[in-house]
């Protein structure tokens, strides 16, 4: 499908102003494409700078280190500040979610404060790190929702005491779906004395995040999802002042201030985030993120939220017109561009669809659908038909 037939095709199906990407994700040429919550889709832009670092490695092999591929690990650090509101100075690389909080984890005190607050709709990935430790004397207090669909911040702050070293939770909950308020959350934990981590991988990209705003300690997200730059690279921002404090006990020749003396017998970190960096990160996935992150900063994450969300609203209410129960959050402002849908056999149903070229995903008793930018009102319409004939709704 060429740019031209691709934009004709959007308007023939009454599509919003940024459905013009469409054309620019091939995956949409044979499928209708409903899980950029699980995986992003692979964009053209994407492809030209995986493309790009290859033909760069081909021609000069390791003498590209030293000036473009250098330069390329700054130009994300610095495009993943200004997509979060951060300083440069604040972020670190990783290469997953559960890296970026393990450096964390293996950086407080835990000895008057042996406490951290988790809750029970968070990425499991997010306890880990703390039960992990349990043998360490950590009490890990999880918090649970009545509705399973999000948690009240009142009780994540009666959670919170002054034995709490952190309160670790979602930005977005990938169970649900529903936008926590991380500043009510963040005010919560400094209340007590805490420090605040927030998981934002189903957040960043989707909705605006601001850290400072926010006052957060820590956020993490990444490419996987909705910065279209797929797996193997994320960010940690670390608030400055804590990133001069803290310093992590694992360790990576990266995370050292001198990292070419190679002197085994001094560890002399950063003086910001990057003393949170561990090994050499996948030039790959790099190169793969500065092209989605094309498309994030070209469209600009406000105007991606309100196209999805009238997206998401679209869903909900199709959905609901045809016999469906979505599990979302009550007020829109509090839903992002995941809609949970209850099924008795979720993994059959997503099969059932993906026969069908409707990609989808599963969750423990729900099919899940997350719209993005380039998705149209008739997506939503192939999918809810042929679900339908699965569940009998």
């Amino acid at each position: 499908m060429t740019l031209a037939s691709g934009l004709h095709a959007g308007r023939e199906a009454g599509a919003h102003p940024l459905a013009r990407y469409r054309a620019e994700f091939p995956i949409f040429r044979d499928a209708v494409y409903l899980n950029t919550c699980s995986l992003g889709p692979l964009g053209e832009r994407t492809r030209r700078r995986v493309a790009d670092f290859c033909d760069v490695w081909e021609a000069r092999g390791s003498s590209a280190w030293y000036d473009v591929w250098w330069a390329g690990l700054q130009e994300l650090r610095g495009r993943y500040a200004r997509l979060v509101e951060a300083r440069v100075e604040e972020i670190a690389l990783a290469p997953s979610i559960s890296v970026a909080i393990a450096t964390v984890a293996e950086a407080l005190d835990y000895g008057s404060r042996p406490k951290v607050v988790v809750t029970s709709l968070d990425f499991p990935t997010v306890a880990y790190q703390w039960l992990a430790k349990r043998s360490r004397g950590i009490d890990l207090v999880v918090v649970e929702s009545a509705d399973q669909v999000s948690v009240p911040v009142e009780a994540i702050a009666r959670a919170v005491d002054e034995r709490t070293a952190l309160v670790a939770t979602s930005h977005v909950y990938f169970t649900s779906g529903a936008i926590q308020d991380i500043r009510a959350v963040a005010a919560a934990a400094h209340a007590k004395g805490a420090l605040c981590l927030v998981d934002a991988y189903q957040a960043v990209g989707q909705v605006p995040v601001d850290v400072r705003a926010a006052g957060v300690d820590f956020l993490t997200a990444g490419g996987l999802k909705w910065l279209l730059g797929g797996p193997g690279i994320v960010f940690l921002y670390v608030r400055a002042e804590l990133a001069r404090r803290l310093a992590p006990t694992i360790a990576g020749w990266f995370g050292h201030r001198d990292q070419f003396a190679f002197d085994p017998r001094a560890l002399e970190l950063h003086d910001d985030a990057r003393r949170f960096e561990l090994g050499t990160p996948s030039l790959a996935a790099v190169y793969a993120q500065l092209g989605g992150l094309d498309y994030i900063e070209e469209i600009g994450v406000p105007a991606i939220r309100r196209a999805t969300a009238a997206l998401a609203e679209d869903l909900i209410a199709r959905a609901r017109e045809g016999g469906f129960r979505p599990k979302v959050a009550s007020r829109p402002d509090d839903r992002s561009a995941i809609v949970m849908l209850p099924a008795a056999d979720p993994a059959g149903a997503v099969r059932h669809l993906a026969d069908a070229h409707i990609i989808a995903d599963a969750r423990p008793g729900h099919v899940r659908l997350s719209p993005f930018f380039y998705n149209l009102q008739d997506d939503h319409v192939s999918a809810l038909e042929r679900l339908a004939k699965y569940t009998g709704h």
